[in-house]
């Protein structure tokens, strides 16, 4: 393929103008902008964020194509970045500025109710849940390939109006990043992302601790009350039964 077909080098310090000139262009026209920004090398730093990441480099589809958008995403190409149900939208910075939409299938029910059944009793509060404070039990669970939280590659799907002919080009890449980021400051978006109420499985903790506890509940009350009613009956029985001299009396 002959050269002319590419568009030239853009150098790191033209990207990143260009993306600031393009936040402040939509900003001026009031639009809500919301660009990846990120300080050193690491992407990610919290359970979320890695979980997301390393799950995609899991993938064998994915993990060759990634590395080239490590760099776009560290020098602030990524412009702007938005994840909603089912799907994330961006722009990034390249030779000129492309648009990414990436499509997330909703979390099959099956596989929700699957999770918030194990995960049932073990989660203490959503404060805990969005900051990756769980048991290793929970974590496996809700960090599972296949049933846990995270799409696999047959659930996404990926577009660029780039020119490059590969279905993930290095945009689409720095995007994906870029979710992994959002996910360290806003935890509760891969929930609204795959489509699932992160509220349930706290509520699943509570109803399996309301059934526990209801049960002890009911079995004390139980004991309780025999105790009770055996004090009285003694009592009563005391009573009926008097004394042959009270009775002569």
């Amino acid at each position: 393929m002959s050269r002319w077909r590419w568009p030239r080098y853009v150098p790191v310090a033209e990207r990143r103008a260009k993306a600031q000139k393009k936040v402040q262009q939509l900003r001026k026209k009031g639009k809500i902008v919301c660009p990846i920004q990120i300080e050193g090398r690491t992407i990610v730093r919290s359970f979320w964020g890695q979980g997301w990441c390393t799950h995609l480099e899991s993938f064998s589809d994915f993990s060759n194509r990634l590395p080239r958008g490590r760099t776009y995403v560290r020098n602030g190409s990524v412009c702007h970045l938005e994840i909603g149900p089912g799907q994330v939208t961006a722009m990034v910075s390249g030779s000129k500025i492309y648009n990414v939409t990436i499509g997330i299938k909703k979390l099959p029910s099956t596989v929700w109710e699957e999770v918030k059944h194990k995960c049932a009793g073990s989660i203490g509060s959503m404060l805990e849940l969005l900051q990756g404070k769980l048991s290793d039990e929970v974590m496996q669970v809700v960090t599972d390939a296949h049933k846990g939280l995270f799409p696999r590659p047959e659930e996404i799907s990926l577009r660029c109006d780039c020119p490059d002919w590969a279905v993930m080009c290095k945009h689409v890449a720095a995007v994906l990043y870029g979710v992994g980021h959002r996910l360290d400051q806003e935890p509760e978006l891969l929930f609204t992302l795959r489509g699932v109420e992160a509220r349930e499985l706290i509520a699943s903790d509570l109803s399996f601790l309301d059934e526990s506890s209801q049960v002890a509940e009911d079995t004390l009350s139980y004991d309780e009350v025999g105790d009770i009613f055996g004090i009285e009956l003694e009592e009563d029985l005391q009573v009926q039964d008097p004394k042959p001299e009270d009775r002569a009396a």
